[in-house]
């Protein structure tokens, strides 16, 4: 037995602290995935649960601080990945994860941003029915989009191989699964959009989990189908797989094979049609034929009816004739057109306009002195009748009136002439204009006698 003062002997609240501070220190931060069980939360807001997998579990808790950052709700039976730090539980000697922050693992993160990106590109109208394109009825070639080593390209060449063996078809591969198959899809939609060789495309790969469709729920992948000119069909999956690439391309397929159907026409149906156009082209050439053949019996007797030579030796003769009546009409109005033009020379000679414009010039002479001394004398009239007038204007002038020492009286708010104190109202200004100057006053009284009534005049 060792001698109690060489021994270390420890409580178990310094074994416990001291093993807290040893897994603190190796296992600041780790990351831990597994599933929710056990899941409390008490009234403290703080919520505890024990993550475990297959083989082993572990108590976790995580604080209600942190709680804030959480973008779901977590729940017993979730896959999650904790960030946490490892630590004891002193009181009981529990080793724990104190966790940091937790996220959803495995298909529940992917459909999250599944929704989030099927929300985003719908508000953005890339799912809008006004955005789908046509399929060609009779396409000329059909690509194909998908691995070249899937169950998916079989099903696809085997269904227009029946359909109709007589269309070319282009594969571009890619991969449809992995980190990189986004990016091969992209370049494949632009590769062959860049070559337009075919005019319809199918898009898809086999069935599988969220996970592997992935590729199909990128952005890139969305826009660079919604981007494209050549119409597309997705066949994603099984029927009841749903990807985003179904709902941006123009036309969707339950499954490669009934992409395929959509793709391409059924040759027997076209066989039929080709056979019953065919029936009705020879029914309406015969119809024509028949027709033209009547026309041109008909054409025949009426031809046989009008000869042309009688016809034209008919027309001959009806142009010598008209020709020599055109030659004598022509020269009677030649004559008729001379004599007038002789008879109007003659005219013109007993009517020379010199002897007129001489007489006319000698006139105009007289007139424009009869004018000039009319002129004259009407000026010195309306002058003398000037001065008259002028001086009668001047004796009946107002300013006459006021240089004889009267004045003029207005109202200096409406201008109007005062001919009668009944216009006046006391403290009201008046305008008084004297033959030089004006000025102006205030009514303080008001008298219904004049200066030239008959009372004042006596007094």
């Amino acid at each position: 037995m060792i001698p109690t003062q060489s021994r270390t002997i420890m409580s178990v609240s310094q074994l416990n602290r001291a093993t807290g501070q040893l897994l603190g220190e190796h296992f600041f931060s780790v990351l831990v995935a597994g599933e929710l069980s056990n899941t409390t939360q008490p009234s403290s807001g703080h919520l505890y649960f024990t993550l475990k997998d297959a083989n082993a579990q572990v108590r976790c808790a995580l604080f209600k601080t942190q709680q804030r950052r959480l973008s779901f709700k977590p729940e017993n039976g979730k896959q999650v990945i904790v960030k946490a730090q490892v630590s004891l539980y002193e009181p009981r000697g529990d080793y724990q994860l104190i966790v940091e922050s937790m996220e959803e693992a495995g298909d529940g993160v992917l459909q999250r941003a599944f929704d989030s990106l099927k929300l985003k590109l719908a508000q953005e109208g890339l799912f809008d029915a006004i955005h789908k394109k046509q399929l060609p009825k009779l396409p000329h070639c059909i690509g194909v989009i998908t691995s070249p080593t899937g169950a998916a390209i079989h099903d696809i060449l085997t269904v227009l191989k029946r359909r109709f063996a007589a269309i070319p078809i282009i594969i571009y591969p890619v991969a449809v699964q992995g980190a990189n198959a986004s990016f091969d899809i992209v370049a494949a939609i632009e590769h062959a959009n860049d070559l337009k060789h075919c005019e319809v495309i199918i898009l898809g790969r086999g069935g599988g989990s969220l996970e592997d469709l992935w590729a199909f729920n990128e952005e890139r992948v969305a826009r660079a189908i919604f981007n494209s000119d050549i119409p597309i069909i997705s066949a994603v999956g099984h029927e009841t797989d749903v990807t985003i690439a179904d709902f941006v391309a123009d036309v969707r397929g339950a499954t490669p094979s009934a992409a395929a159907e959509q793709a391409s026409p059924d040759q027997q149906e076209w066989l039929a049609r080709f056979v019953h156009l065919e029936m009705r082209l020879k029914q309406q050439w015969q119809r024509q034929l028949s027709q033209k053949q009547q026309s041109l019996h008909w054409l025949s007797q009426r031809l046989q009816q009008q000869h042309p030579g009688q016809k034209l030796a008919r027309n001959a003769q009806r142009v010598d004739e008209l020709e020599a009546r055109l030659n004598m009409a022509m020269q009677a109005r030649l004559a008729k057109h001379q004599k007038h033009m002789d008879m109007t020379l003659a005219q013109l000679w007993q009517y020379n306009p010199a002897i007129t414009i001489k007489n006319f010039q000698q006139k105009q002479q007289y007139l424009s002195r009869r004018l000039l001394t009319a002129t004259k004398h009407k000026l010195q009239r309306l002058q003398l009748r000037l001065i008259n007038n002028s001086q009668t204007l001047h004796a009946v002038s107002p300013l006459a009136t006021l240089s004889r020492g009267y004045g003029l009286s207005i109202q200096a708010k409406t201008k109007n002439i005062i001919r009668s104190t009944e216009q006046l109202a006391l403290g009201e200004l008046v305008q008084t204009h004297l033959a030089s100057g004006c000025f102006t006053s205030k009514v303080t009284s008001l008298d219904e006698a004049s200066l030239f009534s008959p009372e004042l005049r006596n007094e």
